[in-house]
């Protein structure tokens, strides 16, 4: 079971979620939240993650305006959730996800995972901080498109996601060659089982290859 955890940041300290696997660890990886925050579908990804083998973490970024903020899949939290990610920035988040993996390099290999907004974070993770990273539907990636990868990369993309076209797809299969480019016969937002969206086909498909590339990455 996953449990509370207090991280070091350049700007304060955070809470999070943390769960550790019951055997030796494949790696670590950084789980990064949706506009909604470090909600009962982040705790459930990182308990998974966990189960796979992985020492898996999500810090709860909106810790910087307030503690303890979970928002609802609606028009509301959608709403609240975007002016939150505004007023944090990229920049200060990306310090905290260097801060969390520093610390976590001191007990295995650390790669990212990031969902919606924090797709984009997971994509600015590996070309700015050199990580490992799978980007789930990360709508707000395409003004870095042009930013070169230096880890492995791994995007996963609903092709009837509205916020996310056709042509945003192919730029990155494009500008990343070496990146492996994944799409589905689905929405936005496909893996959260707290979504109309969710495709639980497209989910489990797009798991299982998440958790090969980090079992691959992060143990070589």
């Amino acid at each position: 079971m996953g449990h509370p955890v207090s991280i070091s940041t350049p700007t304060g300290r955070i809470g999070g979620w943390r769960c550790d696997p019951p055997n030796l660890p494949h790696g670590a990886v950084i789980i990064v939240q949706e506009i909604f925050g470090v909600n009962g579908h982040i705790r459930h990804l990182v308990d998974r993650f966990a189960h796979h083998g992985f020492i898996a973490v999500a810090p709860a970024l909106f810790d910087h305006i307030a503690p303890h903020i979970e928002l609802n899949y609606d028009e509301a939290g959608v709403t609240r959730g975007r002016e939150l990610v505004e007023q944090l920035g990229f920049e200060r988040c990306l310090g905290d996800i260097n801060s969390l993996q520093r610390e976590l390099s001191s007990e295995a290999m650390v790669g990212v995972v990031g969902f919606c907004w924090g797709g984009t974070l997971a994509y600015l993770s590996n070309t700015r901080l050199g990580l490992p990273a799978v980007d789930f539907y990360g709508a707000r990636s395409m003004p870095f498109i042009r930013e070169r990868l230096q880890a492995p990369m791994e995007f996963h993309f609903g092709e009837n996601d509205p916020l996310i076209s056709a042509e945003d797809i192919q730029a990155h299969r494009e500008n990343h060659i070496d990146a492996r480019v994944y799409t589905y016969q689905a929405s936005h937002g496909f893996n959260c089982d707290e979504r109309a969206d969710y495709d639980p086909v497209s989910s489990a498909q797009a798991m299982e290859r998440t958790m090969h590339f980090f079992t691959r990455v992060l143990r070589s």
